[in-house]
C-alpha cells in the first residue's frame, strides 16, 4: 500500500511544478507510540491491586532493612524495584543452577483459599556477602557460581526463616498471616514449586550493601494471591462500600437523633441601622433610637446567624414570644 501524503508534502510538490526544481518527499513516520498486548495471557491484576501490593513490599523492605543491618553489623538498604507477572518457567530460567531458595508457607487459615506457598530467592552475590559476614568475614567472596556446603545451607536456613517470619509485619491489617518457611533448596533446576505455564506475581527487592546491589525475589501464584486479596478489608478497596438500605437507614436516624441533641442560638432582629460612633458614646436612659421599619411589620428570626424565619413578637404565658408567620429557609 502506498505511503500517504501529508498536506505539506502535497504543497511541496505544487511548489516543485510551478518553479521546474524537483522536491524530494520523505515517508510520514508515525510518532504514536503502540503497546504491545498479549491476548493470550492476560493482566491478571489491575493498577489499584499492584498499589496494595506495593504497599505491602514497601512496609516489608523497610522491616528488612532494619533487620539485616542489625545482623550484618553493616548499613544496608532494601528497596522496592518491581512488581510484575510472569510465568513461572520464565522466572526459573533467570535464575542461576545454584540458589538459595526458600519455600514458604504463609499460614493464612481460610477455607476459601487452598495454599499459600511461596518462594523466597536471594542473588549469590547477597547469599555468600551475609555467609562470609556471618562467619566472621568482611562480607567479600571470590566464587558465587557454585554449589553450598552444608554450613552454608544450615546458616542460610536461618537468616531465611527469619527473613520469612518478618513478612507477618508487612501484611498485617490486610490479612491475618503467620509465615514459616517450610525448606529450602539450592539447585533452581529440580525445584518445581508450580506448573512451568502458571503466572506467578514476582516482587523484585533490591539490596544494597557496601555500595553493591543485590536481589531478593519473591514469587507467588497469581490465582493464589488474587484470592487472599479478596479478604481484604474493603477499607483498602478503591471502589465503594455497598451498604444495605436497612443499615443506611439505621445509619441516618442515628445522625438525625444525635443532631436534634445540638443546642442552637435562635435571635429575633427587629430591625438593623447605623450610628455615628458619637452617637452611640452619648447614648443614654430613655433616648429613643430610629428603626425606620414600622411597627405592623413582620421582623426577621435568626437561627445562628441565617434568617430561617419572620413573624411577629407577642407574649406567651407571660413571657415574650414570637410567632412564626413564613419560613424563608427551604
Amino acid at each position: 500500500m502506498a505511503d500517504t501524503l501529508t498536506q505539506e508534502q502535497i504543497d511541496a510538490m505544487l511548489s516543485s511544478v510551478l518553479s521546474g526544481t524537483p522536491v524530494s518527499l520523505e515517508a510520514h513516520e508515525d510518532t504514536d507510540e503502540v503497546k504491545e498486548y498479549d491476548f493470550r495471557t492476560p493482566k491478571k491484576f489491575t493498577k489499584e491491586q499492584i498499589k496494595i501490593l506495593e504497599r505491602i513490599f514497601e512496609n516489608y523492605t523497610r522491616h528488612l532493612s532494619s533487620y539485616l543491618t542489625g545482623l550484618l553489623r553493616l548499613y544496608c538498604k532494601v528497596t522496592l524495584a518491581t512488581i510484575e507477572e510472569q510465568k513461572y518457567f520464565e522466572f526459573s530460567n533467570a535464575l542461576p543452577d545454584y540458589t538459595i531458595m526458600g519455600i514458604l508457607d504463609l499460614g493464612i487459615k481460610d477455607d476459601d483459599i487452598e495454599e499459600s506457598v511461596a518462594v523466597l530467592q536471594m542473588s549469590n552475590s547477597l547469599t555468600f556477602t551475609m555467609i562470609d559476614r556471618m562467619l566472621g568475614g568482611k562480607g567479600a567472596y571470590e566464587n558465587a557460581d557454585r554449589d553450598f556446603t552444608e554450613i552454608e545451607i544450615n546458616v542460610m536456613s536461618d537468616i531465611v526463616g527469619r527473613v520469612t517470619t518478618l513478612m507477618k509485619q508487612a501484611w498485617d491489617g490486610y490479612v491475618e498471616t503467620s509465615p514459616k518457611m517450610t525448606a529450602i533448596e539450592t539447585n533452581s533446576r529440580i525445584i518445581s514449586a508450580a506448573d512451568a505455564d502458571e503466572t506467578m506475581i514476582i516482587v523484585a527487592m533490591e539490596v544494597t550493601i557496601n555500595d553493591s546491589k543485590s536481589v531478593i525475589s519473591f514469587c507467588m501464584s497469581a490465582i493464589t494471591l488474587e484470592q487472599i486479596m479478596k479478604k481484604f478489608s474493603a477499607k483498602f478497596s478503591s471502589g465503594k462500600k455497598s451498604v444495605s438500605p436497612t443499615k443506611e437507614s439505621e445509619r441516618k436516624d442515628n445522625i438525625m437523633i444525635t443532631l436534634e441533641q445540638s443546642e442552637l442560638t435562635v435571635t429575633a432582629v427587629l430591625s438593623e441601622t447605623q450610628l455615628m460612633l458619637k452617637d452611640v458614646l452619648t447614648l443614654s436612659v430613655n433616648d429613643i433610637i430610629p428603626l425606620n421599619k414600622p411597627i405592623d411589620q413582620n421582623i426577621s428570626l435568626k437561627v445562628g446567624s441565617t434568617v430561617w424565619f419572620d413573624g411577629k413578637l407577642g407574649t406567651y404565658g407571660g413571657k415574650k414570644a414570637f410567632k412564626i408567620d413564613n419560613i424563608l429557609k427551604n
